[in-house]
């Protein structure tokens, strides 16, 4: 006990005599503090004294399907920071292939009695994929609030970049450079976002089938489907994340094509470092501060007791034109 006493002490800056105050419930602590002391037992792992265990701690689950693309390392660092402003502390939750899974995850925040959820990327943008324990999330009444396109009727509010404005974006810098045979590399047939493109893209010009390929969403998911792409005679391609786009250059450039003289690419995301590839890749830009923001605040706003509906946010990207696209070649 006594040492318990101490770490949280230590981690929240007040004495154990406070600390002590708080897990007895004792008067004489500011609203602040006490919510310090059990955010700090939450965080350090300890239980909440049995008086206290029917309040949630100031914990916030902050849930993201992976670390590798730089995307999502930059959501965590906008969303963990405005919820700092908010004394509310992220708990970071990632998966990893053959890891905890996202149902997983949810069972572990449920017990850490946390105030809310984010979720920035995840199953609920894929159609297929398993939801029970959104639904869960939902029955529990827990504040939760998703990142990007998701699939209907989970309930929740969203923030999301526009697709359909960002394909088009896309579309007409490569139609503006004479690129006619324009393709599309995307994740799973499933995954609303790509969905959204691919709709948003058959909306502005021709499509056929054989100018789309699928793929896992990695550096050799984009490798592969780009390759596919470039034997059918593709001389632009747009790709859903930044990952499938250094895919795709890699791609053009194994089959001995250069580019951007033979192969223009586009990404989509504007993730860290994407201006220090060679060539640097024009991509459209997401904007993370703006969205990591919004959600937090239509968070906050559900742990404060404010109804929010379950709508969906749109964020306009913009394109950023590097040296990865130009003018097509000629037949």
């Amino acid at each position: 006990m006594t040492r318990r006493l101490a770490e949280v002490a230590k981690k929240v800056g007040v004495s154990e005599a406070t600390v002590s105050r708080v897990l007895n419930g004792k008067p004489g602590v500011s609203e602040a503090t006490r919510q310090a002391v059990l955010s700090a037992l939450d965080v350090l792992g300890y239980e909440r004294p049995t008086q206290l265990r029917g309040e949630r701690a100031r914990l916030v689950g902050l849930v993201l399907p992976e670390l590798q693309n730089p995307i999502f390392p930059a959501f965590a660092e906008v969303i963990g920071g405005a919820l700092a402003q908010l004394g509310l502390t992220p708990v970071l939750c990632t998966q990893t292939k053959g890891g905890v899974s996202e149902a997983d995850y949810v069972e572990l925040l449920l017990q850490q009695q946390v105030s809310g959820v984010v979720f920035a990327g995840g199953l609920y943008a894929q159609a297929e994929a398993p939801h029970d324990h959104y639904r869960l999330l939902a029955d529990r009444n827990i504040p939760v609030v998703l990142v990007n396109a998701a699939i209907e009727h989970l309930g929740f509010p969203s923030v999301s970049c526009d697709d359909a404005v960002a394909v088009e974006q896309a579309w007409r810098h490569l139609a503006s450079l004479g690129h006619e045979r324009i393709g599309l590399v995307l994740g799973p047939g499933d995954h609303v976002p790509s969905a959204r493109k691919l709709t948003a893209a058959r909306a502005i010009g021709d499509v056929p089938d054989e100018f789309v390929a699928r793929a896992i969403f990695s550096i050799e998911g984009g490798h592969a489907a780009a390759s596919r792409l470039i034997d059918r005679g593709v001389t632009g391609i747009i790709c859903a994340s930044d990952p499938l786009a250094l895919g795709a250059v890699r791609a053009a450039r194994r089959k001995g094509h250069e580019v951007p003289s033979r192969v223009s690419v586009v990404g989509y995301d504007d993730s860290a470092f994407m201006n220090c590839t060679e060539p640097p890749l024009t991509t459209v830009r997401q904007p993370i501060e703006a969205m990591g923001r919004a959600a937090v605040e239509l968070l906050n706003a559900q742990i404060g007791g404010t109804v929010v509906p379950a709508e969906e946010l749109l964020f306009e990207p913009e394109l950023v034109v590097r040296g990865s696209t130009a003018q097509a070649p000629k037949a």
